[in-house]
């Protein structure tokens, strides 16, 4: 298994331009966004041709639903100084790089995705028998690899994806990174390290390679890491020689598993626009106490006497979420007891959700008033992205002998 070093510590992640978002995206995805974008250095995109694998008929309403997206990111705390916001179709790399892995990529690789089978499923009435829905899970492996993300935030729903992009960046490496003078190489780039530094790591990678040595590994490894008077290739070349295998052109990336969502819905599902039970992030305060007043309690409770059960409210779980240990210790006992309505049990609901949505709000009003501030958040980071995008492209082509110029 090849190693994710100090260089390669970057985190991608994206998300389909569905326009203005909702309290599940915000407490699903931003959030996390917001902690990793001041821990890592991030890469935030809008997955435009994701869209087009499922909705290539008509993507007409892809722009509106891209800026009103990128105004709700920005407006809940995801920082285009802190981290890379881009639009996918802006960094063709993307799909270069996409074309090139299908080259190498199995067809059972990509038909054993889980998702595959469950979308089709799911989006019967839809036309999915193409190439561009069976290659998406493919598509964000370029996407990973193009930046050499070290780690990707997933659910446990979408690890398969990331294992597919670990056992594609393998096969590439293991097809492509043996350089006809690669222990060569890796022998000079060695003793640019020094005498000392130089012998240590033969020593373990002997332990490493005749004896499993998984501790002995572990230690050349941040031997490597520690080393600031060897190039960048010369480092991947020498993660290579350790693990008996060649240089490391895409490096493997890690699943960074996210909290799960515990954002419900109004009618106590999952929250999706799809399910009509939404609060968005631009809902207006009256919208939003007018929402959450109307929704199902537990059926139960046909009179205001009748006692309840918490447990089985759709109200209760947004308490979980917004209300501190004394506010639902009072529900608790309020319902159960009869002691307090629904209403009174929604009104400390509503006004958690009411002052979380306040700030967000505002900014989101300041940046529709200025369309030129997102654009060129977005103008800047696609050139970033598409800057680091073109480095990796330009070793994936030299490592293909695809030479240009």
């Amino acid at each position: 298994m090849t190693t994710v070093h100090p260089q390669h510590a970057r985190v991608l992640s994206g998300m389909r331009p569905t326009g203005k978002l909702h309290l599940g995206h915000y407490h699903g995805v931003l959030k996390n966004w917001i902690e990793l974008q001041h821990e890592y250095e991030c890469f935030f995109f809008v997955a435009d041709w994701h869209a087009l694998t499922t909705d290539y008929d008509d993507p007409s309403n892809v722009p509106q639903a891209t800026h009103d997206m990128v105004v709700d990111w920005l407006a809940a705390g995801v920082s285009a100084g802190s981290a890379t916001l881009f639009i996918q179709s802006r960094v063709p790399e993307h799909a270069e790089l996409h074309l090139l892995l299908s080259m190498i990529t199995p067809l059972g690789w990509l038909e054993r995705v889980p998702s595959f089978k469950d979308q089709q499923e799911k989006l019967k009435e839809k036309d999915l028998a193409t190439y561009g829905f069976l290659g998406y899970p493919l598509l964000q492996s370029a996407d990973i690899l193009i930046y050499k993300a070290g780690q990707v935030p997933v659910g446990e729903d979408q690890v398969a994806h990331v294992e597919l992009t670990r056992e594609v960046a393998r096969r590439f490496n293991h097809i492509y990174g043996r350089e006809p003078d690669f222990e060569d190489k890796a022998e000079q780039a060695k003793r640019k390290m020094g005498k000392k530094n130089a012998k240590m790591y033969d020593k373990l990678r002997r332990s490493y390679q005749e004896q499993g040595d998984q501790e002995a590994l572990q230690v050349a490894r941040a031997l490597l890491e520690a080393q600031g008077n060897i190039t960048l290739g010369d480092r991947e070349r020498l993660f290579g020689y350790l693990e008996g295998s060649g240089r490391v052109i895409l490096p493997e990336p890690q699943p960074l598993l996210t909290r799960a969502a515990k954002m419900p819905g109004l009618d106590g599902q999952k929250m999706s626009k799809s399910y009509g039970n939404t609060i968005s992030l631009r809902d207006d305060p009256a919208e939003v106490e007018q929402k959450l007043r109307t929704m199902p309690t537990d059926p139960a409770r046909v009179r205001r006497t009748d006692p309840g059960n918490p447990a089985i409210c759709p109200v209760w779980q947004f308490h979980e979420v917004y209300s501190d240990d004394g506010v639902k210790e009072w529900v608790q006992q309020g319902c159960r007891s009869a002691g307090i309505g629904c209403l009174e049990c929604k009104q400390p609901v509503v006004d958690a959700v009411r002052a979380e949505l306040a700030p967000i709000q505002a900014r989101a009003r300041e940046l529709d008033a200025q369309p030129e501030v997102v654009r060129s958040a977005i103008n800047e980071g696609c050139e970033r992205a598409r800057d680091v995008a073109r480095e990796t492209m330009d070793e994936v082509r030299h490592a293909m002998s695809l030479l240009q110029g």
